[in-house]
């Protein structure tokens, strides 16, 4: 199984690795910085390094357990030891606009309670969007959302993570911001943290400090469905 090294450091953009497999599609390591696609988030893309060969990462997918990174010509061979580099301006923009959405669903959660879901996200390198279950989801709510979402962005509050069980972490009732059917179905849980305001179970990549971040704008705004409510934003 491929050690996951961007669960505990989303800031290592170069990490030595040895290809464990060589499929159709691209290689699987034994270890890797590169996110792989799912949660909302993009796949990172980037780059191995063997010598001289360069072999072009051009996404990275979770499949029957496998973390596989494309590679769609010439592979490196099982053995060979690669320097796996990622495209830290994609991966940045990845992290600040996702952890963007977490303070978005935490100031949903202290503006509106519990009972409003999260029914999905997307991220993409210059935008991101957030579904909510909150059918009186207006633009004035919506600004008072981003006000909040704001206010904590500049406080420059850490986001931290921590690991537990899949039990442990279904019975604390404050996690739970998304359909349970969208919760992965892995035996251990990751704990996204802002300290003080929220805390979620991801899997992706976030920002240190939520200065990182930047000011939060609201893009859009649209009716998905009876109690659907969407919001696009953008950070500059």
């Amino acid at each position: 199984m491929t050690e996951l090294i961007y669960l505990k450091d989303s800031y290592l953009r170069e990490a030595d690795a040895k290809v464990m497999e060589v499929l159709d599609a691209g290689v699987v390591l034994d270890r890797t910085i590169f996110y792989p696609r799912g949660g909302g988030q993009p796949s990172d893309r980037g780059k191995l390094v063997v010598g001289d060969s360069i072999y072009e990462v051009t996404e990275v997918v979770k499949d029957s357990g496998k973390v596989i990174h494309i590679i769609p010509d010439q592979k490196p061979d099982v053995g060979d030891i690669a320097r796996a580099v990622i495209d830290w301006e994609l991966r940045y923009a990845h992290m600040r606009h996702h952890t963007a959405l977490h303070i978005i669903s935490g100031a949903v959660y202290h503006l509106y309670g519990s009972d409003v879901q999260i029914t999905g996200s997307q991220i993409y390198r210059d935008r991101a969007r957030m579904d909510i279950s909150l059918e009186s989801l207006n633009k004035e709510k919506a600004a008072e959302i981003i006000e909040l979402a704001n206010k904590i962005v500049g406080e420059g509050r850490d986001v931290v993570y921590r690991f537990v069980s899949r039990e442990e972490a279904l019975a604390m009732s404050g996690l739970i911001r998304v359909r349970p059917d969208l919760i992965p179905n892995e035996p251990v849980l990751r704990i996204v943290e802002i300290a003080g305001f929220d805390a979620q179970l991801d899997g992706g990549t976030h920002v240190k400090n939520t200065r990182e971040v930047g000011s939060i704008k609201l893009a859009k705004l649209e009716n998905k469905g009876k109690r659907n409510r969407r919001l696009e934003i953008i950070l500059e």
